[in-house]
This record gives structure tokens, C-alpha cells and sequence, in this order.
């Protein structure tokens, strides 16, 4: 699309103000600024949607290039989008709203900011110092890059219901382009409304990507078992594991938040899962009553979220030292109270969506040379990075209790 039309750049704008202005979560606040507008065509959505992603993640390097103030009007947004624009290509027409912009001048000041990781890659200087400590300068620099580039979207065939190459053509019939990519993953080649198919109502699918995909298999989980995803949330994973168990043995699915479960119920009923316990976690007596009965148990734990930047780039300018300090901490407890939900000789997966091993590795060490850990081994350990395996970043730890307790 070279063309452009003044109502997409307002309704781009307007999601701006309130995502910086206001503190509104990008995802949620493109959703409504879509909805605002029900004649809109596909084409339009995606091209708000995707400029205004672009706009966030690069919102410190445009701001940069601009001279460094902070938007506050609307004609600040209107200049920020404009040199966004610049950057991808667009010729801007003659607009008063992109008065003042000399595009040779902003081409150099883009090109000298190429010097700086925490300008070109449009993070804060506090965390990129963060990820250069935990990482290494030499695995930090291209972990950065491609986690500030745009994310694919990912498909989890159920197969309670499908397989991934029938799928993959009944999606084809509804002209939604996919290819497979390993296990039930199908990566979406064409983007287009996945959730209006008839595919998704139902239940053939699930948006997962495919970094996520991977803890559900790592459990090593089998028909008949109980299993307990402990920090279920909206419960992707939950269902996964339904699906891995063929709908047999007992799937008990907690969480702290009683309207993630229930979203959860929804998501069940249109998966076709029917061996789905949900139990809100409201007391240590929930946890407590659950000891040693599980044969394998998944702690999807909260976390920075630093492996999922691609999708939610607002989360650069959210996040704090101090809340990554108390994640890491939340971290430690949840290992040591929730693995004694673990039966005599059976497994756990320790999760995060991070990439940083104060959040990943230094945690299973520490658990395993604990009190709490005395009797569990490591069986296996890997992290996923964005430019090896090219999807989220996310780790994944097994350990297994001995069988004596």
C-alpha cells in the first residue's frame, strides 16, 4: 500500500497518544482503535496495525531522530508517524502536518543513531545494560536485533480434532496461506482475521508460537496421568497438554486470576477438551492439598517477558528494574512451593518467556542446590533465541524427583 489516507494516520496517532500517553497495552488499544471503524477493509486494519507496532518499537530511536522531545499533541504523534514512514519507504505528501520535516536531515540524524545499540535497536539504556551483563555483549547484540524485529504468527493444530495437514488445507480454503514448520506448527504466510474462520470456531487451532509450543512436549506428559499446569493463565499451554494426554487421565489447570480460568473453560469447550479440572488459587491450602500427587507438573512462571518483545514491544517501555528483581523472586518461591505438588519419581517443567538467565538457568541452579530441591535432577535445559531457532525467545528446564522422595 504506497498510498496514504489521513483517517488511517489520525486512527494511528490516536493509539499512540494513549499507549504512551495514557500507559494502555499496544495490543489492547490497536484492538479498539480497529473496532472503532467496522467499515474499514482488511487491508486497512493491517496497515494501522502494523505502523502502529512499528511506531512502539522504535518509538526511542524516532524520538531520537525528531530532537528528542516527548509527543504530547497530536501533531507531535503526526511528525513521529511521518518519519516512521520515511524509514519504510513511504514518499509523505504535502501535508501541513508533516511541515517541517527535511528528510535529508532525518536521514542522517537515522543514520548516525545506527551507531548506538540502545538508539538503533530503540531500548532503554537501563535495559539494554541489563541484557549486555546477562547475556555478553557478543550474544546481547543480535539477541536485541531480532527481538525488535516483527513477530510471525504462529498455529497449533489440536489434534484432538485435526492434524496439521488438514489444517493446513482448510485454512488454504479460506485463503489463509500456512506452511509447516515442526511437530503441530504451522506458520501463517498470509496475514489475515484468523479468529472469523471457520477453522478457529471450531477449535482446529490455536495462535501459539512456536517457542511456546515447546513446553507442553518437553513435560513428557502420557495418556492417563495427572498433570497440573500450575500457572495456566489463559491456558494455550493447558490445552496443549490436553491434546498431548488425548483427552485421558486428569488435567488440573491454576491460576491466581479466577477470569483466566474462565476464559480458559471457553477455550476448552471449543478445543474439545473434557479432561480440564480449573481451580483458582486462592489460599496456600490449594497447593497444599495437591502434594505428591502429581505425575508431572508444568510452572509456566510470570517473568519479564523479555523473549516476547516482538509481539508486545511496548513491554521496553513498561518494564523496571525493580519489577524484574521482584519477578525473580516470585520465580524462586513458586519452584520451591508449588514442586512439592510432584509425586515420588515425577517430573516438572520450569518455564519463562525471558532470555535472561537470572529468570532461566541461575534459577534451576539455585532451586536444585536448595532445601526445596534436595532429590530433583536435571534432565534437560535449552533456551530458545530469536535468531537461532527464529521465534520467540524462550526457556525451558525438565527435572525429575527421585523416586524414593
Amino acid at each position: 500500500m504506497n498510498r496514504l489516507y489521513p483517517a488511517h494516520l489520525e486512527a494511528i496517532a490516536e493509539a499512540l497518544a494513549n499507549i504512551f500517553g495514557e500507559n494502555k497495552y499496544a495490543d489492547q488499544e490497536i484492538s479498539r482503535v480497529l473496532k472503532a471503524d467496522r467499515k474499514r477493509g482488511s487491508k486497512d486494519r493491517a496497515f494501522i496495525a502494523e505502523h502502529t507496532y512499528g511506531v512502539v518499537r522504535n518509538y526511542r530511536l524516532l524520538r531520537h531522530v525528531l530532537g528528542g522531545a516527548k509527543p504530547k499533541k497530536r501533531e507531535d504523534w503526526w511528525q513521529l508517524i511521518g518519519v516512521h514512514l520515511l524509514s519504510q519507504g513511504f514518499e509523505l505528501p504535502e501535508w501541513q502536518e508533516f511541515g517541517g520535516l527535511q528528510e535529508e536531515s532525518l536521514k542522517d540524524r537515522w543514520s548516525a543513531a545506527q551507531e548506538v545499540r540502545a538508539l538503533r535497536e530503540s531500548i532503554p539504556d537501563w535495559l539494554d545494560k541489563v541484557g549486555a551483563e546477562q547475556l555478553g555483549e557478543d550474544l546481547w547484540t543480535p539477541t536485541l536485533a531480532a527481538l525488535n524485529e516483527q513477530a510471525p504468527v504462529v498455529l497449533r493444530a489440536n489434534r484432538l480434532k485435526t492434524t496439521p495437514a488438514k489444517l493446513l488445507q482448510q485454512l488454504a480454503a479460506e485463503g489463509i496461506g500456512t506452511e509447516p514448520i515442526a511437530a503441530d506448527a504451522l506458520v501463517v504466510t498470509e496475514r489475515k482475521n484468523l479468529f472469523t474462520t471457520k477453522a478457529f470456531q471450531q477449535g482446529l487451532f490455536e495462535v501459539q508460537d512456536f517457542s511456546s509450543q515447546q513446553a507442553a512436549p518437553t513435560l513428557e506428559v502420557a495418556a492417563g496421568q495427572t498433570v497440573i499446569d500450575a500457572c495456566a493463565g489463559a491456558g494455550g499451554k493447558s490445552l496443549h497438554l490436553a491434546a498431548l494426554m488425548e483427552n485421558k487421565g486428569q488435567l488440573i489447570s491454576l491460576d491466581i486470576h479466577d477470569w483466566k480460568l474462565t476464559e480458559l473453560k471457553k477455550r476448552a469447550r471449543r478445543n474439545g477438551v473434557s479432561n480440564l479440572d480449573t481451580r483458582p488459587i486462592t489460599s496456600t491450602k490449594v497447593i497444599k492439598r495437591l502434594h505428591d500427587r502429581a505425575d508431572r507438573l508444568l510452572l509456566d512462571v510470570p517473568c519479564s517477558g523479555l523473549g516476547v518483545l516482538r509481539r508486545n514491544p511496548d513491554a521496553k517501555w513498561k518494564l523496571s528494574q525493580d519489577f524484574i528483581d521482584r519477578v525473580v523472586g516470585e520465580q524462586a518461591d513458586i519452584l520451591a512451593r508449588y514442586s512439592r505438588m510432584v509425586k515420588p519419581g515425577g517430573k516438572m517443567v520450569y518455564a519463562t518467556c525471558s532470555i535472561l538467565p537470572q529468570e532461566n538457568d541461575d534459577q534451576v541452579t539455585a532451586f536444585l542446590a536448595s532445601e526445596a530441591g534436595q532429590g530433583w535432577t536435571l534432565e534437560h535445559q535449552h533456551t530458545y533465541l530469536p535468531q537461532v531457532e527464529g521465534y520467540d525467545g524462550f526457556f525451558v528446564a525438565r527435572m525429575q524427583r527421585s523416586a524414593d522422595g
